[in-house]
């Protein structure tokens, strides 16, 4: 038979009202069984793990993508397929973190939560739970559909990496702006599977779990305080820069904010430009603004979420490559994080 393991690490799916003070609580994981019956209808073994400390997901650390990651690893040939129950504010990151951290995965990792508490009337918690088990189990020809790491939401799958939340208030809280779902959940469950990715199953798990957050989001706003933009670029600390810009990549044509850049760039920071535009695609060829950051040395994120640029910057720099080298792998798609 088998065997899938469900990772609780907190959020709102795992919470229940307190019977005495009516506030939100969590509840014991391992008891979870009791809370959707209809899990006992499929034919597989269901294990849990619950972290140590249950977190609200917007207190995320990068430790607990360290962490997750080490737990499958070690558990990697105990199951057939994980289920990871997250909060939601920050799920998309944990996704896009996993899928740079984990080298050569062949099996599902799918990530969910809820916007409601699953022992709610109304939950959405349930659906997304048990359709989650049922992809981490799905199978063809003897292999898993699915080989990559996914979030499950609101009857959709969705690659990791590709992925943001748009809304606190529906249950169809995220989206895939730049890339198409990886499947849709009806009466059936059904696959794209030229979307899929097609990784040989026989190549062994390997984890890199070393990471570096010494970046900065600067988010370009008319009226921006270019003198705060020089106090960041002055810190010894910063390695890298997540310019959010306007558009296809635009960003002021200041002089002075011009200068700051360079003065970045000659310290020996990258500058990475990421558009505020949920969809479309970075492009510094197309206006002269943009021409004047690509003439200047930033770095175009093509289609990534800013999800997927954070998670990836952190990755590359905990790697301890040289600049060229991380300038060269951010131009590349490396787990199918950006379309060039």
């Amino acid at each position: 038979m088998k065997k899938i393991l469900i990772i609780y690490t907190g959020g709102t799916i795992g919470m229940i009202h307190d019977p005495k003070t009516y506030e939100l609580i969590p509840f014991d994981f391992s008891h979870f069984k009791s809370q959707i019956p209809e899990i006992k209808k499929f034919n597989v073994s269901i294990d849990t793990y619950q972290c140590d400390k249950i977190i609200d997901s917007s207190d995320l650390k990068p430790e607990l993508w360290q962490k997750l990651a080490t737990i499958i690893y070690k558990n990697y040939d105990k199951y057939f397929g994980f289920v990871i129950l997250h909060g939601t504010d920050t799920m998309a990151y944990t996704a896009s973190a996993l899928s740079f951290m984990l080298e050569n995965l062949s099996k599902p990792v799918i990530l969910t939560g809820a916007q409601l508490p699953i022992g709610t009337l109304r939950t959405d918690g349930k659906e997304n739970l048990i359709s989650s088990i049922e992809i981490a189990a799905d199978e063809l020809n003897g292999e898993p559909v699915v080989k990559d790491v996914c979030i499950y939401f609101e009857y959709k799958l969705l690659k990791g990496n590709r992925t943001t939340k748009k809304s606190a208030e529906y249950f169809d809280a995220f989206c895939s702006p730049n890339f198409p779902s990886l499947a849709d959940a009806g009466i059936n469950i059904n696959y794209k599977h030229n979307l899929l990715s097609k990784k040989i199953t026989n190549k062994k798990l390997k984890i890199n779990i070393n990471l570096n957050n010494d970046i900065f989001i600067i988010k370009l706003f008319p009226g921006i305080n270019l003198d705060i933009i020089s106090d960041i670029i002055n810190n010894k600390n910063i390695k890298l820069i997540i310019l959010e810009t306007y558009g296809a990549g635009n960003a002021p044509t200041n002089k002075k904010f011009i200068e700051i850049i360079k003065k970045g760039i000659k310290k020996g920071i990258i500058f990475l430009n990421v558009s505020q535009c949920l969809e479309g695609n970075v492009d510094m060829t197309k206006y002269k603004t943009g021409k004047l950051l690509k003439k200047t040395g930033v770095i175009s994120a093509y289609d990534s979420t800013i999800e997927a640029a954070v998670t990836k910057a952190m990755w590359l720099l905990g790697q301890k490559y040289t600049n060229n080298q991380i300038i060269k792998k951010l131009n590349k798609s490396i787990k199918g994080e950006i379309n060039l």
